[in-house]
């Protein structure tokens, strides 16, 4: 077990944020164990996090990657994965390099191969802790179960905005709906902040304009797209064509779009839900969860949504000020939701 953590002051402002993901999100309790995976770069988070863990006396491992291999890592280190298998509970906090997605994936089988109640916090931040982790999460939780019910019965979402967005998503009854509002279960590992719903689309066309963030280590090097937004073009379900001012970006959204037969396929249709996110911030992990569409192309978590297609690649997108159409009922104006 690492002992760096014994040494890291964190500011308190961070303890909300940590109460909810230990106490409110995970549900921790004494008798259990915990794993937590960090790097150097999210240790004042992990303090905070650790901090709430100690106060309720469950026993814990640390792992803080840059101790255990070189990064950028292919593969996950196997003395972490072992580790995973011991625990009911884990956490993995950390800033993703280029090329990590196949590392997290191996996480994510032992997670769901053991049900292990798990916080997936990649790319999290001090700003994200003191806005998206305060969140009354029983409240969020209340809403995507609204939504959720409504998405049920429903066959294409239209979605638009201001900036150029004009897409319509169909949906089959043969790939589920998954609610992550933050409350996290045995069954379903969750993002935090929480705060969506998602699906594997049956289909989907039109015109995306991510005028907030793209998900993966582009997020961390591009931020907030408002001033230089991705126009994606879909058609069938998979990118036809792509426009940006940015070049790089262009290039790099591009090239990780074409790794494998299905990257550039839309694996992922999202409505985020966490009502307490009033602006894109420019980190992946909150941002999605803003009330509003994302889409990702790639993985499509077929573990979850019934999907028969994987990739190795995912890759989010974000929008931001939609209006929402649940077949012909109108669920959000400019952002706000009128459910």
């Amino acid at each position: 077990m690492s002992k760096i953590i014994d040494n890291i002051r964190f500011d308190p402002e961070l303890s909300r944020g940590a109460y909810n993901a230990i106490h409110v999100c995970l549900g921790l309790k004494t008798e259990e164990r915990i794993t937590v995976i960090t790097d150097e770069e999210s240790i004042e988070i992990t303090a905070a996090l650790i901090n709430e863990v100690e106060k309720i006396g469950s026993n814990y491992r640390l792992f803080i990657l840059e101790e255990t291999a070189n990064r950028p890592l292919k593969r996950m280190p196997e003395i972490i994965l072992k580790d995973l298998q011991k625990s009911q509970v884990s956490i993995l906090a950390v800033i993703p390099q280029i090329n990590e997605l196949s590392s997290r994936m191996q996480v994510m089988s032992v997670v769901d191969k053991n049900k292990i109640r798990h916080a997936h916090m990649v790319n999290i931040s001090k700003q994200i802790m003191l806005e998206g982790m305060r969140a009354d999460f029983a409240e969020v939780d209340r809403l995507c179960e609204k939504l959720i019910k409504k998405a049920l019965n429903t066959k294409t979402i239209r979605a638009v905005s201001k900036r150029g967005t004009e897409i319509t998503a169909e949906f089959s009854p043969n790939l589920k709906w998954i609610k992550s509002s933050g409350l996290v279960s045995s069954d379903k590992w969750s993002n935090l902040p929480g705060g969506e719903i998602y699906t594997a689309p049956f289909n989907l066309n039109g015109k995306f304009v991510a005028d907030g963030v793209v998900g993966d280590y582009l997020c961390g090097k591009y931020g907030d797209l408002k001033n230089n937004p991705l126009i994606i073009d879909i058609e069938n379900g998979r990118i036809k064509k792509l426009f940006c001012e940015n070049e790089e970006l262009l290039e790099e959204f591009a090239s990780y779009t074409m790794t494998d037969a299905n990257s550039n396929r839309a694996g992922e249709f999202g409505i985020g839900a966490n009502t307490s996110i009033k602006n894109i911030i420019g980190q992946i992990l909150q941002d999605e969860k803003m009330p509003g569409v994302h889409i990702a192309f790639g993985n499509p978590d077929a573990e979850h949504t019934g999907a028969d297609w994987t990739s190795s690649t995912h890759i989010d997108c974000v929008g931001r000020d939609f209006d929402i159409w649940m077949d012909n009922e109108r669920i959000m104006e400019k952002g706000t939701f009128l459910i």
